[in-house]
Parts: C-alpha cells; structure tokens; sequence
C-alpha cells in the first residue's frame, strides 16, 4: 500500500498488485526479497526484552500461539499483556487452568487474553456438535461432558478475557473476537 499526497490535506492510498492474491503475494515477495516483506512495510530490529520503558509510553507485549507452553518462557518488561489466541491445544479445563495459573505469575498491570482457534471449548456450538460424535481428531475433548466446558472461561481470573467485546486499557480501546 503506497501512500501519496494530494491537495486539501487527504491521502491517496493505492492498493498492492497482490492483495487480492495472497498465495500470488507470497510467492512473489517470498522470490523477488530474501524473505517475505511487502514493499512499503520497513523491517525494525526488536528491543531487548529487559529495555527500559520511556517515561509516558504503554508498553504492551504481545503474543499467541503458546499452546499450553508457557513454562521457561522469559516474558518482556512492559505495561499490558495481549495474549491474542491458542494458548492451550485444545480448550481443556486442566489447560485453561495452567494458563491461568501462568498468568497470575506474571507482573503486568493489565493482562488481556482472547482466545484462538485451539481454545476449542470456549465455541459453545461446535462443542455441541462435537460431543454428539466419537470425533478422532480430538479425543480428549470429545470426552467431555457438557458440564466441563459450560462455562471454561470463567476460569480465566488472572485476566481480562474478550469475546466479541472491548475494554479500555490506559487509554487504549483493544476489542477481541476469537
């Protein structure tokens, strides 16, 4: 997406080649770069985890994809943790539990979490579907009983957790849907 000035203060945008093609975007950026980058994106190099926060910033540490992984992880200095999904395998209690548990280790004055796709039972619906099938993908879970993931996110209480609603976090609108 380039941007190009015009007259009155308003922006001109212009759509990439490739956006209507994601796979055609990929190959192409993928080939003609070393590795995947869009033109008008401009790599910047990570802080150290333990960097010093100036005065009057929010520091919000981003991440996903723990997977019920979370032991050793060395976290990063900052204001607000947004955990933006799959942080179990499957949804399962035991494992909403760890997480939460993990979580209430950690020192940030705000932690949001929204769940992924691997936080199966927190979908109501496809729970439901589930549990009427022996579903071999996933046999741990369709060995649940309705009252076991009824309500799975209420054991989230180390955190704030968004499901098609927002918060305010020091200033900051962040809204989550899985």
């Amino acid at each position: 997406m380039a941007r190009k000035g015009s007259s009155q203060g308003k922006v001109t945008i212009s759509v990439d080649e490739y956006s209507a093609n994601p796979t055609q975007a990929f190959t192409h950026y993928n080939i003609n770069q070393s590795r995947f980058q869009p033109p008008h994106v401009h790599m910047v190099e990570p802080i150290p985890y333990d960097a010093p926060k100036p005065a009057g910033h929010t520091r919000f540490v981003c991440v996903s994809d723990t997977h019920s992984r979370t032991d050793g992880i060395q976290m990063p200095y900052g204001d607000v943790l947004l955990h933006t999904g799959d942080f179990t395998e499957l949804g399962l209690p035991s494992e909403v539990k760890k997480f939460n548990d993990w979580l209430g280790t950690l020192p940030y004055e705000f932690k949001v979490v929204i769940a992924g796709n691997h936080e199966l039972t927190f979908d109501k619906d496809f729970m439901a579907e589930l549990v009427k099938q022996d579903y071999y993908r996933f046999p741990s879970v369709s060995k649940l009983r309705p009252e076991d993931f009824d309500n799975v996110q209420s054991l989230l209480t180390n955190c704030i957790y968004l499901q098609d609603s927002e918060v305010m976090v020091k200033g900051f609108r962040i809204y989550g849907a899985p």
